[in-house]
């Protein structure tokens, strides 16, 4: 530990006490001659490693506490509302990220949060621990954070007693890839009705919300898409998109067929798919003719159409001559082009495009598709099929799902995702509602949570939750630390099978219980604690565990105590990374801010303080007496008549002159109506939940 890479001097072997800590260590650039000072820790008598632990800690404290059925609630400052009341693990977290950079440095000086959530919480495909579990599994960030505390503060012990931080961590790394293929033999196929357990649990045992998304997803599919918005009312809703629907309206309400609702609707229509836009309107004559000679509807799909072609189908609507719409294509550039073949397959037509050699002057009834019935609004379309296409769908879809295998970008996937839900099936749409809007937020984390939980679920299978899993884990180490290299290694598997209890204490502990007494009763586990010797379960049954929910001992499978195998197995990779990470760092480098000296500005003379009676901030003279001009003025549209004496008061009230701060407070302490202000005086002002900051900064904009 504190080894350097370059050869020291003579003079470094002299009787000295090395120093741990270098303070203000200034750096220059080439391209930035100002300097910045650094502070630097380095790890020779543990020092730095002690600090980023306490780092660890604070995170894992607060965190933590989200960790179970019973977890804690956390509230979080809201700058621009009321604070938010959240359950969720991930969200915390990204409050801590959000806020990295205005640490000031006394914190970083205690608690090391900084090069926590920058160093400590990388993966080592650079991405942060907690946002990689819940991207692949979508839920276990808590777990994840727990874990990796526990995995951490034990082997700082070990390394702290001399050990080689590279080989205990390798020794942790090996473990628990070798603990991965244990899982997968414990974990079992998901079913229909075990998919509102899985969700519920995500979502905090709310087997309200359990019970819908599982509803959802066996409505539109396992691989369907359900999407979580904020509903209007007090109690949830689940709504069911059926065929293909995309936010694309008519071009003109003069297609409308129902006034009432004031939408379009044709049955047994036809669709002419077009990858271009429309200028001609001759190019339409010989689909349109064919439309009314045989007494068919048509709904025109185009990249756009130009108003000379349009107004040919509008005039022959009118007329009763003609059944047609018009809409645009959905999306944009390729992925128009896309959406447009997802169509043409779905419905069994051919896309129109130059690339392809295809002519829309010489297109016939056989280039069209055919949609059983089409619904068009104003905003939105929906095309409902027969299923005569279904085996050329179900080819599409599977080719889209190699897509999405293939794909590394998230955006991307979820495109494709979206896709193969519109292809497939149908959309689900869970609208959540609550009492009020705290409670709305917290309910679509935890929504959003359960939904994910039981994607990861429905991919990998699940095994029992409570962190049990985890613990019965735990005992396959024994079998795992004989095969690795040396001693070192093998204390790194110890670590790693006394940190796997770290989730099951803590969500007993969230329950109100003493969690060394939940996890020695439930396993019967002599010296749990020390570097070896953990008992092997008393029971043989791998589902009998404890449930924190009802704090009874059982059979978790039956009741509906499970975690997707998924989640588990991110969290115990993410935790290992980190831990790896974190047990080899030997220096840490932080960059101070330095304080910012205030700048005190000129102040106005007495001469040109019209009306005011107080002082300002104004660079010169001649700026200050315009802009003290235009300020009086702007007053005046809010105390007409007793501008003066009001000021005049509050100036003999404080026994000295006001500034424009806080002539810009009385403003707005005058003003009854202050919704009404904010829409009509102060349109750039987002919030005035900040009332002081918000507003005397947009009165400075403004003189």
């Amino acid at each position: 530990m504190g080894c350097s890479f370059n050869p020291l001097p003579a003079i470094a072997f002299s009787n000295q006490s090395l120093p741990t800590t270098i303070t203000r260590k200034t750096s220059t650039s080439m391209l930035n001659p100002r300097a910045v000072a650094k502070e630097l820790y380095f790890n020779h008598d543990g020092s730095a490693t002690r600090k980023l632990l306490a780092g660890v800690n604070k995170v894992a404290e607060v965190i933590g506490v989200t960790l179970g059925p019973k977890g804690r609630n956390v509230v979080l400052q809201n700058k621009y509302g009321p604070p938010k009341i959240v359950n969720d693990g991930e969200t915390v977290l990204k409050e801590f990220l959000s806020q990295q950079q205005k640490l000031n440095r006394k914190l970083v000086h205690s608690a090391f949060l900084i090069i926590i959530l920058l160093i400590v919480m990388k993966s080592e495909a650079g991405e942060a621990s907690w946002s990689r579990t819940n991207d692949l599994a979508g839920d276990g960030c808590t777990t994840s954070i727990v874990l990796a505390q526990g995995l951490i503060a034990e082997g700082v012990k070990v390394i702290a007693a001399g050990l080689n931080p590279v080989q205990v961590s390798r020794g942790i790394d090996k473990t628990a890839r070798a603990l991965i293929s244990e899982l997968k033999l414990m974990s079992k196929e998901v079913e229909d009705h075990e998919l509102a357990d899985v969700a519920a649990v995500s979502a905090g045992n709310d087997y309200v919300l359990g019970n819908m998304i599982s509803d959802a997803l066996q409505q539109v599919g396992r691989w369907g898409v359900v999407t979580i918005e904020k509903g209007n009312y007090a109690e949830n809703n689940l709504e069911i998109v059926e065929g293909m629907q995309f936010d694309r309206g008519y071009l003109s309400p003069y297609f409308v067929t129902d006034r009432r609702k004031m939408t379009v609707e044709f049955h047994d229509c036809k669709l002419l798919l077009v990858d271009k836009k429309i200028t001609d309107p001759r190019e339409l004559f010989k689909i349109l003719d064919n439309a009314v000679k045989e007494k068919y509807p048509v709904v025109i799909v185009a990249e756009g159409i130009e108003q000379e072609a349009l107004a040919p189908v509008i005039r022959n609507k009118l007329r009763g001559v003609l059944k047609a719409a018009a809409i645009k294509a959905p999306a944009f550039g390729e992925r128009k082009s896309q959406y447009l073949e997802d169509i043409a397959v779905l419905t069994g037509g051919t896309v129109i495009r130059d690339e392809m050699g295809l002519n829309l002057e010489n297109a016939n009834k056989d280039m069209l598709g055919s949609a059983s019935k089409v619904v068009i609004t104003k905003d939105s379309t929906l095309i409902v099929t027969d299923g005569s296409t279904q085996e050329a769908v179900k080819n599409r879809v599977s080719q889209m799902q190699r897509l999405v295998e293939n794909t590394v970008e998230k955006f991307q996937k979820k495109i494709l995702n979206e896709r193969i839900a519109r292809l497939s099936g149908g959309i689900a749409i869970l609208q959540v509602g609550a009492q009020t809007v705290i409670e709305l937020k917290d309910k679509q984390l935890r929504a959003e949570d359960a939904l994910n939980a039981t994607k990861a679920a429905i991919e990998e299978g699940v095994v029992v939750g409570g962190g049990c899993c985890l613990l019965r884990l735990s005992t396959k180490i024994d079998s795992v630390r004989e095969d690795l290299d040396n001693e070192e290694q093998r204390i790194g598997a110890d670590i790693l099978k006394r940190a796997l209890a770290y989730p099951t204490r803590q969500i007993a502990k969230n329950a109100g219980v003493n969690g060394n007494t939940v996890i020695n009763k439930k396993f019967s586990l002599a010296n749990l604690w020390k570097f070896q010797d953990m008992q092997i379960l008393s029971s043989d049954d791998i589902n009998f565990g404890y449930n924190a929910a009802r704090d009874r001992y059982e059979d978790l499978m039956a009741a509906g105590i499970l975690d997707p195998s998924k989640v588990v197995r991110c969290c115990l990779e993410h935790a290992a990374s980190v831990a790896k990470t974190f047990l080899t760092a030997d220096a840490v480098v932080i960059e101070i801010k330095e304080p910012v000296s205030k700048v005190l500005r000129k102040p106005i003379p007495t001469s040109v303080r019209v009306g005011l009676h107080g002082g300002g901030d104004f660079a010169d003279d001649w700026a200050g007496l315009v802009r003290v001009h235009r300020f009086n003025s702007l007053l005046g549209c809010f105390l007409p008549e007793c501008q003066g004496d009001f000021l005049m008061g509050l100036c003999d009230l404080l026994g000295r002159p006001l500034s424009i701060e806080s002539c810009a407070l009385c403003v707005l302490s005058r003003v009854s109506d202050l919704e009404t202000t904010r829409n009509n005086v102060f349109p750039s002002v987002p919030v005035l939940a900040d009332v002081e900051g918000n507003v005397i900064d947009w009165i400075f904009r403004l003189v």
